[in-house]
């Protein structure tokens, strides 16, 4: 599995919150300015479906990204199934200087590991930039 890590400097709950609604994953849910999330829909529960709509903002490819929920416990955990089988779990720590959020993915075989993890790394650094700039 590959693992992507941040600190994020804000309460659990916001955190959670941020990470989880639709319309605030539309703002986030890119790995770099050039690309952006116009849809997002997000039914968080066990056996759940979460789908998201990555495009690059050329118009020139798009594509989604969506999968089955297979554990979710409140402000703490999401794990869930991708389409083609591959598992992701999220951890979410709270600790004394914020929110430690842990990504763990089973890797895809048309990227190269290293790729992938700086593709989710950006995804996820940013988050922490949005939420941390977040006033909610």
């Amino acid at each position: 599995m590959i693992t992507v890590q941040s600190t994020i400097n804000a309460s659990i709950e916001k955190v959670w919150e941020l990470w989880t609604a639709p319309e605030h994953v539309m703002k986030w849910n890119n790995a770099s300015e050039d690309w952006h999330t116009p849809f997002a829909e997000n039914d968080l529960k066990i056996g759940g479906k979460f789908k998201y709509t990555m495009a690059s903002k050329d118009g020139k490819m798009r594509f989604d990204f969506e999968g089955i929920y297979t554990n979710v416990v409140d402000s703490s955990l999401i794990e869930y199934e991708m389409a083609d089988g591959r598992k992701v779990k999220i951890v979410f720590e709270s600790q004394e200087n914020g929110v430690v959020l842990t990504e763990q993915f089973d890797p895809e075989t048309e990227n190269t590991e290293a790729l992938q993890q700086q593709g989710w790394q950006a995804i996820l650094d940013n988050f922490k930039k949005y939420v941390e700039n977040s006033t909610l």
